[in-house]
């Protein structure tokens, strides 16, 4: 443990008080700068949205103006039929992208088309007896062979074309009920796609040609056949058709979904809208009022219809927020930034920059214009900002490195007083402690209170002792002072090892030559030469000795050795101590640092001689290190250059 003593109360309040001051002088005005940066730049946000938004706003009443433009003329493309069928004024207007599907109705309010309602028979589709009894042989007695041969007959009999086509798909279906697959798609193929029965009908009114297609197309089961793609493109001709064809719209969309199914990637560009009509006419909706847009009954369509009530347009929300849009040239003109027309009753995640209404033409919508991931409001502010920013750090940096100088000189002067307290009371008590030893001997031979002879020598020779003791610790201040000024001088001269150890081992002879105590020497004959001061060397072997001396205990066993290692000349003292632990192996070299304060105190000492063992060394141009574990003693080793290559550092360190 470090023999480190506090600095006195009032200066240890003095050096607090400073610091305290110091943070205030550093936190405040750094905690006065954020708050005037943060203001700063929350001012610069808000005037750069609010350019923003004025540039916007004027592009928004632009973009309202086209927006409605546009709505004004789909509105004047939604045209009654006429004189044009009602299922070529559909597909017209749904080809032309007026709406996504539409519903016709004459001035009576009568569903025109799409009426995808169940078909009634025919007042004159009563069967006759020829047609009951292929029936009964077909459905009742089960003879597919017969029913198909009584149709066959009917088809040859009869001079009416809509009974002959569907005598005709009536066989077919009993061939393929017998198993004869080819023969009935040769009849459907063949005979019944003659051109006299292409507008042929069923008793429900429904057209016979197109469902004979589809029936061939299943009875072929390989919808990649040559013959299965003619009929595919034959009845996807037939489908998109209808300025001539009577197709009912509920026979068109059975066929079109069905052909969908059978080839996927068949064009069948008004199918969506067939069902569209359908999903919407399921709803059972009232007929919208005339005048503007209004939300139909399932909640993603909204519908308009014509001020006479003839056409009503059928629009999906996301589809009319995009065709809207894109009438407008919404993305061209605000670009940098998420514009859209949205209905109103879309929720919001956060506010918009700008939201404006589209008015009573299109109620409940509105033009809402947001930023692009901010980009477009942090471009703008970037500039200044950036000039806040750069004074912000330049400030707080200016601040810490202040701090910083401050802190440290304030280190320095809490290290140097307790450096000197240090200093002083070591002094004290190292100086204090021989000199009273001292002057009660010297005081106890004066007054003559010695048995005898012996008993005074005894004195003397402790008061030697003493002597010798206050002069190391003498010369170990002015080692230290000397090292403080960096003025230690060195004389240099090539030197025996083997001498440096036999002089310090002379000046120890009598602290050695007690009982418990042994100290074994071994150097190696032949040694190199080094080069180095005599008197600094000397005291290194002294100090180490002296070190191992006072860190045994009753029981001390010390060695000392010198030897050659390769090119280095190495005295190494080893001893059986109390040893130390890692943390004090790095500290042992420190100044006033002792490893065991309470050894210290019995032995004596001021924690000065190894780091002054370690000066030495290192201007010998030497190295030192230590090996200790608790308990097993310690080893200091010093390596120094052979050969009198050390002491290039010259004679002044």
């Amino acid at each position: 443990m470090s023999r480190d003593r506090p600095i006195n109360r009032s200066g240890a309040r003095q050096v607090w008080w400073i610091l305290a001051v110091l943070l205030f002088v550093v936190l405040v005005p750094t905690a006065c700068m954020l708050w005037f940066l943060s203001a700063a730049m929350r001012n610069s946000h808000l005037a750069a949205r609010q350019q923003l938004l004025e540039v916007c706003q004027g592009q928004a009443d632009e973009a309202r103006r086209a927006v409605l433009d546009h709505w004004a003329r789909k509105r004047q493309a939604l045209v009654a039929p006429g004189d044009t069928a009602p299922a070529a004024a559909f597909a017209a207007m749904v080809r032309q992208h007026v709406a996504d599907s539409i519903l016709l109705y004459d001035r009576a309010g009568r569903l025109l088309y799409p009426a995808h309602g169940a078909l009634s028979p025919r007042p004159d589709a009563e069967p006759s007896p020829a047609w009951a009894r292929a029936e009964a042989l077909e459905f009742s007695q089960s003879a597919p062979d017969q029913a198909g041969a009584a149709y066959a007959a009917i088809a040859a009999e009869s001079k009416d074309p809509n009974e002959q086509a569907r005598a005709l798909q009536a066989q077919s279906r009993c061939l393929a009920k017998a198993g004869n697959q080819d023969q009935a798609v040769e009849l459907l193929t063949g005979p019944l796609a003659d051109g006299r029965y292409r507008r042929s009908a069923d008793a429900h009114g429904r057209l016979i040609q197109p469902a004979a297609m589809l029936r061939a197309m299943m009875l072929l089961q390989d919808a990649r056949s040559p013959k299965a793609r003619g009929l595919i493109e034959t009845l996807r001709s037939r489908l998109n058709r209808y300025d001539a064809e009577s197709l009912p719209a509920g026979q068109r969309l059975f066929l079109m979904e069905e052909l969908a199914r059978i080839d996927p990637n068949v064009p069948l560009p008004t199918l969506a809208a067939e069902r569209l009509a359908a999903a919407y006419l399921e709803q059972e909706p009232a007929l919208p009022e005339p005048g503007g847009l209004s939300r139909a009954t399932p909640t993603d369509l909204w519908h308009v219809a014509t001020a006479d009530g003839t056409v009503v347009a059928i629009f999906r929300e996301a589809r009319l927020a995009a065709d809207l849009a894109e009438g407008a040239g919404l993305a061209r003109r605000f670009a940098g930034t998420d514009a859209a027309i949205t209905p109103a009753s879309m929720g919001e995640e956060a506010p918009p920059l700008l939201s404006v209404p589209l008015g009573r033409e299109l109620p409940g919508w509105r033009i809402r214009v947001r930023l692009r991931d901010e980009e477009a409001f942090v471009a703008a502010a970037r500039g200044q900002n950036a000039v806040y920013v750069w004074t912000a750090v330049l400030s707080a940096g200016a601040m810490l490195v202040l701090a910083s100088v401050v802190a440290a000189a304030v280190g320095r002067q809490m290290r140097l007083a307790r450096l000197k307290n240090d200093l002083i009371a070591t002094v004290s008590h190292e100086l204090k402690t021989p000199l009273a030893s001292i002057r009660v001997l010297v005081d106890t031979l004066v007054a003559g209170r010695c048995r005898d002879e012996q008993q005074a020598r005894e004195y003397y020779a402790m008061i030697a002792r003493e002597n010798e003791r206050l002069s190391r610790v003498i010369d170990n201040f002015l080692a230290f002072s000397r090292m403080e000024r960096n003025k230690a001088a060195f004389d240099l001269v090539e030197l025996d090892l083997a001498d440096i150890a036999a002089a310090a081992l002379e000046s120890v002879a009598e602290r050695f030559d007690r009982p418990g105590c042994t100290l074994a020497v071994d150097v190696a004959p032949d040694l190199p030469p080094v080069r180095g001061d005599r008197d600094a060397l000397v005291t290194v072997v002294l100090n180490l000795l002296d070190n191992a001396h006072k860190y045994t205990g009753d029981e001390k066993r010390i060695s000392l050795r010198a030897f050659a290692d390769g090119a280095w000349v190495c005295l190494a003292v080893a001893d059986n101590g109390v040893g130390m632990t890692r943390r004090a192996v790095r500290r042992v070299f420190d100044r006033f640092y002792q490893a065991d304060q309470r050894l210290a105190r019995s032995a004596g000492g001021c924690g000065l001689g190894l780091s002054i063992v370690r000066f030495i060394v290192d201007a010998h141009d030497g190295e030192i290190d230590v090996q200790s574990r608790p308990g097993e003693g310690s080893t200091f080793t010093v390596r120094l250059p052979a050969g009198g290559r050390g002491g290039s550092t010259g004679a002044a360190r």
